[in-house]
């Protein structure tokens, strides 16, 4: 398969097919792992702190997680447009969709920070109800609350890059936000430098100038560096109707979806939150192993929109069902490995942390379930985030969460949570089962075609 001969009919040079996609894949997936180590490096340095801020900090960053879900459903929505636009080379059209993505994004976010910082403790107690855990988390919250507009300015923008592919400039702004977040943590968690050891605060500080570093970087590299797509004030202030009502058609079913999705796996989050800190601490550092071990496949979703999107752009739709089987291929390759990893990183995260028995215990079974579970994901992901959104088809991913998630895994675990009691790794591995689920109706799905559409407009030749 790796071979690069061309096929029979089309022509295809797979050679120059597995380089771009390379070229795509690897720096998202720098960027997934760069994004994934803030994360982590709150996760690591507080669980040398205590499991009451751990599981603090972790359960407040679930309101950031909801957050980033609704921008991550902007501007997936919009790169459903702008991909197949690069395809037709038309900057204005995209230059446009910038400006609403960027317009959307502040919207959100600014709702967000309101509600983190004029009731942060009721957001907390959605999802725990042990005190010390709540207190932390709003000490945690009433700081990285002013951290939420950045977060969405930085993302839109970066995002819209990404789908002209334009992929470095998004790794570079993120490992050294990266990096800055990492020092930044050590001197205000443990009180370095002459500085008093702020605990739970300190990880917010931290990210707080990691998020200012971005948009200096962001600002810089859009006013120095970017020539062919400009963030032009008058396409944020005005908006051009007809592209607005294909944002709207195509972008609104993603952001439902990935809210859906995203309050589903909040949903998870506060059913072990309820039953007890050791499941909180466990279920916290389990979602850092899931995230770590699916950089690659996540990347290779948002490549597969990308590449797929330009080429239905194009008008070359036979080339697109060619691809589109390639990265299914690759989703289940880069699926085993994500498994692989996680089960090879078990005993390093059970021997560094401080946990007590109880949550070691969760830790090991959280693990195993896991290992599993992103296999499931890495193709689910590569079919409906990459695959299916590439030509518009967005509908169907809502769909197929609300179904699997909301009406099967969350349902029953729930019932098992509070109804029959059942034990907590019985409960997870409900919880964990609606990727495995999905996995035969995306396949269904994928072989109708439906997903297979130009969704561009014929538009009037920019004036130069």
């Amino acid at each position: 398969m790796f071979a690069g001969k061309k096929t029979d009919n089309l022509g295809i040079d797979w050679k120059s097919f597995y380089r771009t996609v390379i070229a795509l894949v690897i720096p998202m997936a720098l960027q997934n792992l760069i994004n994934v180590g803030v994360t982590a490096a709150d996760v690591i340095m507080l669980g040398a702190v205590g499991e009451t801020a751990l599981s603090g900090a972790s359960l407040a960053g679930q309101i950031q997680y909801i957050m980033t879900l609704f921008l991550f459903g902007l501007t997936s929505g919009a790169t459903v447009l702008t991909a197949q636009y690069w395809g037709r080379g038309d900057r204005e059209a995209i230059e446009k969709i910038l400006g609403m993505a960027v317009k959307a994004a502040v919207f959100v976010t600014a709702l967000f920070t309101a509600a983190a910082l004029v009731i942060p403790g009721h957001l907390m107690m959605i999802f725990t109800s042990e005190p010390p855990v709540i207190a932390e988390g709003v000490r945690y919250l009433r700081i990285v609350a002013f951290t939420y507009i950045m977060i969405g300015v930085t993302q839109a923008y970066l995002y819209i890059m990404r789908s002209v592919e334009r992929v470095v400039v998004a790794t570079v702004v993120y490992l050294l936000s990266l990096l800055c977040n990492i020092v930044m943590n050590s001197i205000f968690i443990f009180g370095l430098l002459g500085c008093p050891a702020m605990g739970v605060r300190g990880a917010a500080l931290g990210t707080l100038c990691a998020r200012i570093l971005e948009v200096l970087l962001v600002a810089g590299y859009a006013h120095l560096f970017n020539k062919d797509i400009k963030l032009r004030l008058k396409y944020i202030f005005h908006t051009d109707r007809v592209l607005f009502g294909d944002f709207m058609k195509y972008a609104l079913p993603v952001v439902i979806n990935e809210v859906m999705w995203g309050l589903g796996t909040a949903a998870n989050t506060a059913i072990l939150g309820h039953m007890g800190q050791a499941a909180v601490a466990a279920n916290s550092v389990a979602q850092v192993a899931r995230q770590l071990a699916t950089v690659v496949s996540f990347g290779l979703s948002s490549a597969a929109a990308i590449y797929l999107g330009k080429t239905i752009g194009e008008k070359k739709m036979e080339h697109a069902r060619e691809y589109a089987k390639r990265f299914i291929f690759l989703s289940l390759v880069m699926g085993v490995a994500g498994g692989l990893v996680i089960l090879a990183s078990a005993p390093l995260a059970l021997g560094f942390l401080s946990l007590t028995a109880t949550a070691r215990g969760y830790l090991k079974m959280m693990f195993f379930v896991m290992s599993y579970f992103v296999v499931g994901q890495a193709f689910n992901t590569t079919m409906v985030v990459g695959i299916f959104r590439s030509g518009g088809d967005t509908r169907f991913g809502l769909i197929l969460d609300v179904s699997t998630m909301w009406c099967c895994s969350i349902l029953c675990g729930f019932l098992a949570a509070f109804v029959f009691k059942f034990s907590v790794p019985v409960v997870y591995i409900i919880l964990m089962s609606d990727e495995i689920i999905k996995i035969p109706v995306t396949g269904v799905r994928y072989r109708t075609y439906k997903w297979l559409k130009n969704v561009t407009r014929d538009r009037p030749a920019p004036v130069s």
